[in-house]
């Protein structure tokens, strides 16, 4: 089961870092097809923001086709998001983790880490666009 940390100092919304931590979730296959989300009642009791706040990030989720809300038992995962690579035993994820181990070691904060993949993906993906479509892209062709 996902366990949501809400940073309030981020500027970014409880309601969109809930379906952000959900989606990195599906991601890295922590959360399945069939899987059920914590209650409203569970996450404002870790959490306390608004039980609102959570009903509104299940909605958008529900939109999105993420999760489907079943009245009387709870929000369950409809879809997964997991892709090769990304799971626990994977060579990739074993790597990441030796290097973030390294970054720490040097003395980057999380922050700092985050900052330097962002923009080692842009530049990446800057030098690659011209030659291959970006995710967007690629998310639409999927479709």
């Amino acid at each position: 089961m996902v366990e949501y940390r809400i940073d309030r100092g981020s500027g970014v919304p409880a309601y969109v870092q809930i379906v952000e931590q959900t989606e990195r979730a599906l991601r890295m296959g922590t959360l399945k097809v069939g899987d059920k989300l914590p209650t409203a009642r569970e996450v404002v009791a870790v959490t306390a923001i608004n039980p609102n706040t959570v009903l509104r990030a299940y909605r958008d989720m529900e939109q999105a086709g993420l999760v489907e809300l079943r009245r009387g038992l709870g929000t369950f995962v409809t879809r997964s998001l997991a892709r090769p690579g990304a799971e626990d035993d994977s060579p990739l994820r074993a790597e990441l983790t030796d290097w973030t181990a390294r970054a720490r070691a040097a003395g980057l904060e999380r922050a700092d880490i985050l900052a330097l993949v962002t923009a080692t993906l842009d530049t990446y993906d800057n030098e690659r666009h011209s030659r291959t479509p970006g995710d967007r892209e690629r998310k639409e062709e999927d479709a």
